[in-house]
């Protein structure tokens, strides 16, 4: 925690901060509600029953500490292929979206493995390069939902959605 102290304070005023912590209800998790009080949640499960399971033990880790959980990402949610960009479906698909209507959270959407875009980030690329990754519609689409869920639009963020 006293990292994310002397981190937390530095940014200024910000609209969003996220904060990537390992799956499960470890101490990281109690030391990001410790030092941000009234935090909110984004989970992200792949689409196998035993990412799931461990995204289950995070809903109820976030609603016994009254955190309040905007919603579920799936990820590894199919393989761009870097020749034709068509996406093929290399695990089961639907694990975030079954978690999601069982919890009773929002569900936001799905995001596929993208090497182009992968690549591009690497780079460090633009975001006009970025828009022509065919899985940047998918991170649009999961921004949007989440701006709306927040109550928020692109305008007042400033954050560019499809």
């Amino acid at each position: 925690s006293s990292g994310i102290n002397a981190e937390y304070g530095c940014w200024g005023t910000l609209d969003f901060l996220l904060i990537d912590t390992p799956p499960g209800t470890s101490d990281e998790h109690m030391a990001v509600m410790e030092v941000i009080p009234n935090c909110t949640a984004l989970l992200v499960t792949s689409p196998q029953a035993v990412s799931a399971a461990d995204v289950l033990r995070q809903v109820t880790f976030c609603r016994k500490t009254s955190a309040n959980i905007l919603g579920i990402i799936e990820t590894l949610s199919g393989f761009v292929c870097p020749n034709c960009s068509n996406c093929s479906l290399i695990f089961n698909q639907g694990g975030g979206k079954r978690l999601a209507d069982h919890s009773n959270i929002n569900f936001l959407g799905t995001v596929p493995i993208d090497p182009a875009l992968s690549s591009l980030l690497d780079k460090g690329s633009l975001l006009d390069q970025i828009e022509s990754c065919t899985s940047y519609q998918s991170y649009s689409d999961i921004i949007s939902a989440a701006l709306k869920h927040l109550e928020l639009d692109s305008c007042r963020t400033g954050i560019k959605t499809a």
